[in-house]
């Protein structure tokens, strides 16, 4: 039987995916290398829209792409996925085009790999910054810059140790979130994000290993995720006052898994980088920040160090 023309591949019908797709999305991850992310395909689909495309061989799905909306402010694009015997053969494009079309004047933002920057800028989207994925077992320091035991957050709320983080930081709390952090946590969210992400935000306790946030003086500061991803956990996403603040979170998360950590963090945010390196972790890729139809992403990039995940925006 002979596989189908690249032109029959571009033909074929582009469906909504649904929570019934979850085992294909995931073999699709798994195919292209990535984590199965069952896990994290679940909250996409149950949030945002997923599109697919059949594999023709009839051996799950040849393509996905994911939307999550935010209003009419913008729609993050992500999760864009070819198996590796349809790849090149136009399917990315495709999709991409069918999300573009059913945007209308809705603009988009995604973060592209090196691989996939290309497609992006031939169909208009610009580059507007970075993010570099780091990974790797964290290793708290203590007096003297030795390892420590562990990263010394107790499970419920404790000061921030002062190994290895800035002076600054040592009005700072953390704790475990509660229900009633949740409408705070989305106040602090939204200049920070640039627009309302209420139906994510809901979904982090339930998603999430642990969701913690940061205090001062009563007053919530920050706010951080950790969630499982293949053999890692993942933090994200990473709002904060500023870079002590982001380290008292992680230093907090840190302390609950003995798994290593993976976070994607905007490249502007140097000093985090330099000590999340301090602290074990190693560069393991990077991705673009690209825009259609707007010049840059809204809400405040000096307190957002981290996404959810990179599909969200």
């Amino acid at each position: 039987m002979h596989s189908p023309s690249p032109r029959s591949l571009v033909d074929l019908p582009i469906r909504r995916l649904n929570r019934g797709d979850l085992v294909p999305c995931a073999d699709l991850c798994e195919d292209r290398g990535w984590p199965r992310d069952e896990h994290r395909w679940g909250l996409l689909l149950s949030a945002g829209t997923g599109y697919g495309i059949d594999a023709p061989d009839g051996k799950g799905l040849a393509a996905t792409c994911l939307t999550m909306p935010y209003g009419s402010d913008f729609i993050a694009v992500g999760m864009m996925l070819v198996a590796g015997r349809y790849a090149r053969q136009g399917i990315a494009r495709r999709l991409m085009r069918h999300v573009m079309e059913r945007a209308g004047g809705t603009p988009l933002t995604l973060y592209a790999t090196e691989q996939g920057q290309p497609l992006y800028e031939n169909l208009g989207f610009s580059p507007v910054g970075r993010a570099e994925r780091v990974g790797g077992r964290f290793e708290a320091i203590g007096p003297g810059g030795s390892p420590a035991a562990s990263a010394s957050a107790s499970p419920s709320s404790s000061a921030v140790p002062a190994s290895g983080l800035p002076s600054s930081a040592s009005s700072v709390t953390t704790r475990p979130a509660a229900a009633d952090d949740l409408q705070t946590m989305v106040r602090l969210d939204l200049p920070v994000f640039g627009t309302d992400r209420t139906h994510l935000l809901a979904r982090l306790p339930a998603f999430s290993d642990r969701l913690q946030v940061a205090e001062e003086h009563g007053e919530l500061v920050g706010y951080a995720a950790l969630w499982p991803s293949g053999q890692a956990e993942v933090v994200g996403p990473l709002i904060a006052r500023d870079t002590a603040t982001a380290q008292a979170l992680v230093t907090a998360l840190a302390a609950t898994t003995d798994r290593p950590l993976r976070a994607d963090v905007d490249a502007r945010h140097k000093e985090l980088l330099g000590w999340l390196m301090e602290h074990g972790l190693e560069p393991l890729s990077r991705t673009t920040v690209m825009t259609y139809g707007i010049p840059d992403l809204p809400g405040d990039a000096a307190r957002r160090f981290a996404p959810l995940t990179v599909a969200t925006g």
